[in-house]
């Protein structure tokens, strides 16, 4: 009324928060983002070298095996060797779990499966169509690539940080 014009319902502005348009830093520092992809690249690429190159090797290793039918004894988490096997090997029934890096988690209890097997020692076996590598050898692959990723993503930080210090 008196020819101002009213700023908004209580004229009063909202305080800038960190991250937006108004207040300090946004994101992550260059030093907490190397240290972090730093981390995750190392512990990306220990699994990839320590557990699942050496599954997908073992796998492998079975191709050669003794061939048998089983059954899925135990559904469960597969790829991580939560599932277990019944079948004939030499007149005895066995029971063996199946390593890290098979597949067939999605079969219920019950499922029919050609498995293979070493022939001194049936508890080492192997879906039959696993033996190739299978998931095991196609997740060692993704885990190392993102491993060099997150490394690569580390040594730009590094060198971001080298080059501010100079300025």
């Amino acid at each position: 009324m008196d020819g101002e014009v009213n700023g908004g319902a209580s004229g009063v502005r909202a305080p800038a928060y960190a991250g937006t348009a108004g207040g300090g830093a946004s994101g992550l520092g260059p030093r907490t983002s190397m240290v972090m992809s730093l981390a995750l690249g190392l512990l990306l690429g220990a699994l990839s070298a320590l557990v699942m190159f050496p599954a997908a090797q073992h796998l492998r290793s079975l191709q050669g095996g003794e061939r048998a039918q089983a059954t899925l004894h135990t559904s469960g988490a597969c790829m991580s060797g939560q599932c277990e096997v019944r079948f004939e090997a030499g007149g005895q029934t066995v029971v063996a779990d199946l390593p890290v890096g098979s597949g067939g988690g999605r079969q219920s209890v019950g499922a029919t499966m050609a498995v293979r097997y070493q022939a001194d020692d049936p508890q080492v076996v192997a879906r039959e169509d696993d033996t190739g590598g299978g998931g095991a050898a196609l997740l060692a692959w993704i885990s190392g690539g993102t491993a060099v990723l997150f490394l690569a993503i580390a040594g730009a930080a590094a060198v971001f940080l080298a080059r501010q210090r100079r300025s």
